[in-house]
């Protein structure tokens, strides 16, 4: 049975990310595109012979699923329309512009039944579900440490740049080190004059690990890895590198299987919530810190 699948939004990851690995998806039908510039909308639609949609509600009327790719206050807002019709969505991390909102996106999908996934791209590359499955069980892990060193998310113009990072890139790293040491319990932060941001997240059965968020202008020092370490010994990983085309291709394989089957995905609403709970606290401390 093919899906119908709209974009929202036509940014440079709708563009060179989204859209390109849904229009190869074999059993799902590319609908259009909407995007807040009509323009963008227009000449994303063009390039993959597909409608551009002049009104959001449009967009969700002709589609069984939406695909994100908005600024997190802007996704939750579309998306809560989107998951009231019933339609299952593909949300960017974080969820939400904060909390509240991340908290009525998870209570929309509960009412709603419709399946939600989150694109956090590193986890759906090969490289990483080798790391996790092989080689940090391998360790018998005890602790971690994680670091991403990037520019300034331009969708957060309005926040320090410490802050921005770790509400864009922070929830990958946050979500890696879950991944490997189980759910984060709590959260300490804290951040230097210069911008670095360190958090310390203590996992079940007194694991622990550390993240170090740094934002750069400077393109050639952009990097992201992590270390995992315990009684076996130690796993390492360049999760940049890790992630290519086929984590998309996969990411939206693995979504349109969700909508088949009718089932929960692992990196759904409520895991997006929990990240977005993790973020908030941390947030919050940062700003204590300063």
């Amino acid at each position: 049975m093919e899906v119908t699948v709209g974009l929202a939004g036509a940014d440079h990851r709708a563009a060179e990310a989204y859209a390109p690995s849904i229009a190869a998806h074999p059993d799902l039908v590319f609908a259009g595109v909407w995007a807040p510039s009509p323009q963008d909308a227009r000449r994303l639609a063009e390039r993959h012979a597909v409608r551009d949609f002049a009104r959001h509600d449009d967009l969700v009327r002709e589609c069984d699923a939406i695909v994100y790719a908005l600024p997190p206050a802007t996704q939750a807002e579309f998306a809560l329309m989107a998951l009231g019709h019933g339609r299952a969505v593909l949300l960017g991390r974080p969820i939400a512009g904060d909390l509240a909102g991340a908290e009525r996106l998870a209570i929309a999908a509960r009412t709603s039944g419709a399946p939600t996934q989150m694109a956090l791209t590193w986890r759906y590359a090969p490289a990483v579900r080798e790391f996790l499955a092989q080689e940090v069980r391998r360790t018998r892990p005890r602790g971690g440490t994680g670091r991403c060193v990037a520019a300034p998310p331009i969708s957060a113009p309005a926040l320090p740049a410490e802050r921005g990072v770790l509400r864009t890139l922070g929830p990958d790293l946050i979500d890696l080190l879950d991944a490997a040491l189980g759910r984060a319990l709590a959260v300490h932060a804290r951040v230097d004059s210069s911008g670095w941001t360190g958090l310390t997240l203590e996992h079940p059965d007194g694991r622990f690990s550390e993240a170090f968020l740094f934002p750069t202008d400077d393109a050639g020092s952009h990097r992201a890895d992590a270390e995992v370490f315990g009684p076996g010994g130690v796993a390492e990983l360049d999760c940049a590198a890790a992630v290519g085309r086929d984590a998309y291709d996969t990411m939206i394989a693995e979504f349109v299987e969700a909508i088949h089957d009718g089932r929960p995905h692992e990196l759904d609403v409520r895991h997006g919530l929990h990240l977005q709970q993790v973020i908030e606290e941390a947030d919050l401390k940062v700003l204590a810190g300063q």
